[in-house]
């Protein structure tokens, strides 16, 4: 198989890694909205606080491939484009920093503060918010020719996919809750789960309708009748998927919503990719015309095999580890 292809789906595993792990911690930070009593908020904050750390590891890998993709990998195009996408990441960087200092804090003090929480959830909403920007801005943002725009990320493609990106970021974390609550707590979030899950639905839709319609290169790979025939069943797939949580909330299942919410950004995922392939640049360059040299690729190769497999090792430990429901007596921070 080509290295190019097998770096490009290096680079989306490592995406993809980090949508699900950090994605639910982010959502729990957005569902404290919901839960205005401090002893919600200090159940739902111990949840995921044993596991936080590995999570936000996986942004750090998953920027730094990213970096070497587009700098090593695909030098050709990439670097001359991005400035589109610098004031959407850094605004995601100053919501992440507004975050972590409030769970800091929270984990210091252990004293009720409105300001403290209100620094929670607007670091994690706005972190989910950008990130979806500059994934909208990555889909229709770039300039095939090169030619750089600043305010190119404020369009209304990029934050109906930033709103998406909360939606779906708030729908994994009270589906996480689920699974790691019981009692009251567990039975309002049952609640949560499927108006959230219309919510993102609606998004979905949206977004599939107005992607086609705005680039004619996605919509003629979309609708040839070989690629067609593939995407076919994701539609079919999704609302199985649907079906899947709506029966899990109502029985009140605390794992299955999970898996649902799991299946449901895995296929938006894969036809995220659909879309872009084999394109490294969304109306640019295929993956072959921006790609290095194949020593250069291969090298690199082999080191992130390394890595990702230290990480994998080391996250799946850390779950195993601190499986099971959270108490309120617990003080992970």
């Amino acid at each position: 198989m080509d290295v190019t292809v097998i770096w490009a789906a290096v680079i989306a595993l490592g995406v993809f890694m980090y949508v699900v792990l950090d994605g639910f911690d982010l959502g729990i930070g957005i569902v404290l909205t919901f839960f205005p009593e401090r002893h919600d908020r200090d159940l739902m904050t111990n949840a995921v606080a044993p596991v936080r750390s590995g999570n936000e590891t996986w942004l750090a890998v998953g920027g730094a491939a990213l970096l070497v993709a587009l700098f090593a990998l695909f030098p050709i195009g990439y670097p001359d484009r991005l400035c589109a996408l610098y004031l959407p990441l850094a605004f995601m960087l100053a919501c992440l920093v507004l975050r972590g200092i409030a769970i800091k804090n929270r984990a210091k003090t252990g004293r009720a503060d409105p300001r403290r929480d209100r620094a929670l959830i607007g670091g994690s909403a706005g972190a989910a918010f950008f990130q979806g920007v500059a994934l909208g801005t990555f889909l229709h943002g770039l300039r095939a020719d090169g030619a750089v725009d600043a305010a190119s990320w404020l369009t209304p493609f990029s934050l109906l996919s930033g709103l998406g990106v909360v939606a779906t970021y708030a729908l994994l974390g009270s589906c996480w809750l689920i699974a790691r609550t019981e009692g009251d707590l567990q039975r309002r979030l049952h609640r949560l789960v499927w108006p959230l899950t219309m919510l993102l639905l609606g998004f979905v839709v949206l977004v599939s309708v107005w992607t086609p319609l705005h680039e004619a290169a996605t919509a003629s790979r979309w609708f040839d009748a070989r690629i067609f025939l593939r995407l076919a069943p994701v539609p079919v797939l999704v609302l199985a998927c649907a079906y899947w949580m709506h029966r899990a909330v109502r029985a009140r299942r605390p794992g299955t919503p999970f898996h649902a919410a799991l299946s449901l950004v895995t296929l938006g995922y894969l036809g995220l990719l659909a879309s872009l392939w084999p394109y490294a640049i969304a109306r640019g360059q295929t993956l072959p015309e921006a790609a290095a040299p194949g020593s250069s690729s291969l090298f690199t190769l082999a080191a992130a095999a390394i890595m990702f497999a230290i990480l994998i090792a080391y996250t799946t430990f850390g779950y195993r580890v601190f499986r099971g429901k959270v108490c309120h007596g617990c003080t992970h921070q």
